[in-house]
């Protein structure tokens, strides 16, 4: 669906160029939600308006649903970009319109007949929720609620791609969760391929099928959220995983052990969250165990479970428990 080969994006001239973008490639399959995260000054915003040439770049190729819009002229580009919605951090409303008007606006653009625009507003102010805003201003709304409208307003020319602009960024938890679901419901009902940009790790988790972390330009690391989550590879990806666990794991990585202990993290994935296999396998060894720290949560529809625990026994029945735990499907680290 989006394909960006050796993208490469420098701002400035000469001595004072800065390169946001690195000879970078990547590939957003139909119909996935595919996650973009990184610090800020990473190159984020630069690479989702390089999705629709908002941003040209210096040199490589976009590629949206087959066809290079590097290539093409400036009608055949505006042609284009009716197939990508786009969603910003701060809304970009138009003030003195209603909510209506402000969804109607791209139609209107386009010259869609009157009673056909009035059928579309509809349908979409019911998708977002927004029915009994209507005809209300952006003063007289909430944070979500503008965003809200920025969502029906961008899939008002029935886009293939919507891309999402740190959409949540300026929103509180609690509203953020509820744009969330609502991006998750349009994916699987108008079966929209959506790519969001962003820099916390919990909008990652709660909605995404694939991620890439950007860091410097470039992409570090890529895969599916529970392979980058919880395997994370590079070390920016590390801190973003580490930033969400808090202090409590570190907290764990200071109790006291000696010789006959292992500290080690077991990750828990599926069905496999709710199974006793670490008891279980205990009584088989003999190895006994405390639990430092422990956690049961969500990557979108898939639970799984984290528990750091200290292994106590000889080195062999530590080490036969934790093949056993491996055998039956956990990923285990061992951190001290």
């Amino acid at each position: 669906m989006i394909e960006l080969k050796q993208v490469t994006k420098k701002y400035g001239k000469g001595a004072k160029t800065t390169e946001a973008l690195s000879g970078l490639d990547l590939t957003v399959h139909k119909g996935e939600i595919f996650g973009v995260i990184g610090h800020s000054g990473a190159g984020k915003s630069t690479l989702i308006r390089c999705m629709n040439l908002l941003e040209r770049p210096t040199s490589g190729e976009v590629w949206v649903d087959g066809v290079d819009l590097t290539k093409l002229g400036k009608q055949q580009l505006q042609t284009q970009r009716r197939k990508i919605g786009m969603i910003f951090q701060h809304f970009n409303l138009l003030s003195s319109a209603t909510v209506y008007d402000n969804i109607a606006f791209p139609l209107r653009l386009a010259h869609v007949d009157k009673t056909a625009v009035a059928a579309k507003v509809d349908e979409l102010l019911q998708l977002v929720g927004l029915e009994a805003h209507r005809d209300k201003y952006p003063a007289q709304l909430s944070g979500g609620q503008k965003q809200r409208v920025g969502i029906a307003r961008a899939l008002a020319s029935d886009p293939q791609v919507l891309l999402c602009d740190e959409a949540t960024s300026a929103l509180d938890p609690q509203t953020t969760d509820s744009i969330l679901k609502l991006l998750l419901d349009i994916n699987r009902k108008l079966h929209l391929t959506i790519v969001l940009i962003t820099h916390e790790m919990h909008v990652i988790q709660s909605i995404c099928d694939r991620v890439a972390v950007i860091h410097q330009g470039g992409i570090v690391e890529e895969g599916t959220v529970t392979d980058v989550f919880l395997k994370p590879k590079h070390p920016v990806t590390r801190e973003f995983i580490q930033g969400q666990a808090g202090e409590s794991a570190q907290l764990a990585l200071q109790a006291p052990h000696d010789g006959s202990s292992r500290i080690c993290k077991l990750t828990f994935l599926g069905e496999k969250t709710y199974d006793s296999i670490l008891s279980r396998t205990a009584r088989e060894t003999g190895v006994d165990f405390a639990i430092l720290q422990g956690t049961i949560s969500k990557i979108k529809d898939i639970p799984y479970g984290q528990l750091i625990v200290r292994l106590e026994g000889d080195a062999e029945t530590i080490e036969k428990t934790i093949q056993r735990v491996t055998a039956e499907g956990l990923d285990v680290e061992v951190m001290n």
